[in-house]
C-alpha cells in the first residue's frame, strides 16, 4: 500500500464514505482541515448520494487534485484544459485497474436510477461483500504515484 492508502482504508472502515476517505487521507497534501474535507466530500458517497454514478473514491481523487492543482480563472482555457486532461488521465488509470469508474458497475448492481438514500449498516458482512475498501486504496495509490511524479519533476503543475 502507498503512503495514503492505509489511512484512506482506515477512514473507510471507521464509517466515512469512499470520497471522504480519500480526501481525508490527503489533508496533509491539500491543506484542507479534516472537518472541511469531510463536509466537501460528504455528498459523493455511494456514487454521489447513493445514485450509484461516479465512484466516491474517484470523486475523492478529483477533489484532492482540484484542491492541490485546480485552476482558478474561468478565462484561462489552457489551465482548464490541462486540469481536465489530468482528471481524465486519473480516471482512465482507475478504470484500467478496476474496470470502471461507475459505482454500480464496481458493485455489480443492475442499472437503475438511484439507490435507497439510507446508508447500509457497516458490518463485517458489509465490508466482506463490497470492494469499496479496495477502491479507496486504489484511488489513494494512484494519487500518491501522481504526487510522487510531480515532486520528482520539482515543478508546479497547472499553474
Amino acid at each position: 500500500m502507498s503512503k495514503h492508502s492505509d489511512q484512506a482504508v482506515s477512514l473507510f472502515r471507521e464509517g466515512y464514505n469512499c470520497s471522504q476517505s480519500v480526501l481525508g487521507a490527503f489533508c496533509d497534501e491539500t491543506g484542507l482541515s479534516f472537518e472541511l474535507s469531510m463536509k466537501l466530500a460528504s455528498s459523493f458517497g455511494g456514487g454521489m448520494g447513493r445514485l450509484r454514478e461516479v465512484c466516491g473514491a474517484v470523486s475523492g481523487m478529483f477533489l484532492v487534485i482540484g484542491a492541490k492543482y485546480g485552476y482558478t480563472s474561468p478565462k484561462d482555457a489552457a489551465d482548464k484544459a490541462a486540469h481536465y486532461q489530468l482528471v481524465q488521465s486519473l480516471a482512465k488509470e482507475f478504470e484500467s485497474e478496476n474496470g470502471s469508474i461507475i459505482c454500480r458497475e464496481l458493485l455489480g448492481l443492475p442499472a437503475q436510477q438511484a439507490d435507497d438514500p439510507t446508508p447500509a449498516a457497516r458490518t463485517e458482512d458489509y465490508y466482506r461483500k463490497r470492494p469499496c475498501a479496495q477502491m479507496v486504496a486504489c484511488a489513494a495509490e494512484i494519487l500518491d504515484r501522481y504526487l510522487e511524479m510531480q515532486e520528482g519533476r520539482q515543478s508546479t503543475p497547472l499553474r
